[in-house]
């Protein structure tokens, strides 16, 4: 297996769930250091998109914190959306150390960086059917048990963010009339 000085892996994480923590472990077997772009990051206070960046950071820092993954071996950078995919890969590039691989399933992601003449490897997923974003957001809003889905330090950020509320609180706004 080829060994890369540097990687780079895009995600929202909203929220970080084991999913991502094992991609992230698997990725950190390839590379001996991993950009993790919290993509998106100007969003927050959404249905799909409920934690600020700075919130997703700390779910991300404390998850691999707990985890035992060396501090030294990954940068959490925060990167905003454009409207323009054509410069998006130049944003990324602007505000990461260099790179040489990125890791992502997304098709326009892995698009972008192609044409920019980036090696874009797939993510592994784990377990893609029970460890969803999208799924954990569904059964905070239903109350359903969604804790096990996440690293104990995610939940932990979540609860002190009141986050199940706020995505509560997001849902009946959705639903009021215009």
């Amino acid at each position: 297996m080829k060994r890369y000085k540097r990687g780079l892996y895009v995600g929202r994480f909203q929220p970080f769930h084991k999913g991502h923590l094992q991609v992230i472990k698997r990725i950190l077997e390839e590379v001996e250091e991993l950009i993790i772009v919290i993509g998106s990051s100007q969003i927050s206070h959404e249905l799909d998109n409920p934690f600020t960046a700075g919130e997703r950071i700390a779910m991300v820092r404390r998850a691999l914190t707990e985890e035992g993954v060396d501090a030294s071996r990954y940068y959490l950078i925060p990167v905003p959306d454009t409207n323009m995919h054509s410069i998006w890969v130049n944003i990324v590039i602007s505000l990461t150390p260099p790179f040489e691989v990125v890791y992502s399933n997304s098709p326009l992601t892995r698009r972008l960086f192609e044409e920019a003449g980036f090696e874009v490897k797939s993510v592994p997923l784990f377990l893609r059917e029970v460890y969803s974003a999208t799924e954990i957001r569904r059964r905070m809003l239903a109350d359903e048990p969604w804790e096990d889905l996440v690293p104990k330090g995610v939940a932990e950020i979540i609860a002190e963010v009141r986050g199940v509320e706020r995505l509560k609180a997001l849902a009946k706004s959705d639903k009021a009339p215009p």
